[in-house]
C-alpha cells in the first residue's frame, strides 16, 4: 500500500498537552510549545496512516518558570542531553494508534486512543484533518524518575501522565 499523500501539522490549531496529578489533589497541565507532526496516508484515508511526532523538551510550559526549569533538568527530561521526544506509529486502525515513544534515551511501545474528527476544506481551499489523541504513560518507564513526598506523606508527582494531543493536519 503506497502512502503517497503527505499531511503536515498546523501548529496554530494544534496542541500537545499533558496532565499530571500534583500532591494527588490537583492536576498540573503543561504543553510543548515547539513540536512537529506529519502523517502519510493513502489518499484521504487515514487507516494505516503513518504518523510521526516530535517535541522539543526545552519548550515545555506549565505556566511556572521554576517548575519548567525543574522539568528540563536531569530529574526529568534533561533537555540539554535529550532535546527531543518523539513518536513513530506502527499501526492505526481508526481508533487505536500504536507506536514507539522515545523520551530521553528510552523507547517503548505505547497505545494511544485516537479520535478522527474528519476532514474539512477551509475557506482557503486547504484540506484539513483533525484528531484528538489521548493516552496514559508511566513516566518511570522513561526514566523520569524523580519523586518526593510531602511532610504529610503524600506523593508530590504521580507516576501516571495523561497525554492530550489535539492535532490538525493540512494536506500538502
Amino acid at each position: 500500500m503506497s502512502h503517497n499523500t503527505n499531511w503536515n501539522v498546523d501548529n496554530s490549531h494544534s496542541e500537545i498537552a499533558f496532565k499530571v496529578k500534583h500532591m494527588m489533589i490537583s492536576t498540573v497541565t503543561g504543553h510543548f510549545e515547539d513540536f512537529q507532526a506529519t502523517a502519510k496516508t493513502n489518499g484521504d484515508d487515514f487507516n494505516d496512516a503513518i504518523f510521526e511526532f516530535s517535541a522539543k523538551t526545552a519548550s515545555i510550559n506549565t505556566k511556572n518558570k521554576d517548575r519548567d526549569a525543574h522539568l528540563k533538568s536531569d530529574d526529568f527530561f534533561n533537555s540539554e542531553q535529550y532535546p527531543e521526544m518523539s513518536f513513530t506509529s506502527k499501526s492505526f486502525d481508526g481508533e487505536k494508534l500504536i507506536g514507539d515513544l522515545t523520551i530521553r534515551d528510552i523507547t517503548k511501545e505505547v497505545t494511544l486512543e485516537a479520535d478522527f474528527n474528519g476532514i474539512a476544506v477551509d475557506p482557503y481551499n486547504q484540506t484539513k484533518a483533525g484528531f484528538e489523541i489521548t493516552g496514559e504513560i508511566n513516566r518511570k518507564d522513561f526514566n523520569l524518575t524523580w519523586s518526593a513526598v510531602t511532610e504529610a506523606g503524600s506523593i508530590v508527582v504521580s507516576d501516571k501522565v495523561k497525554l492530550v494531543i489535539d492535532i490538525q493536519f493540512t494536506k500538502q
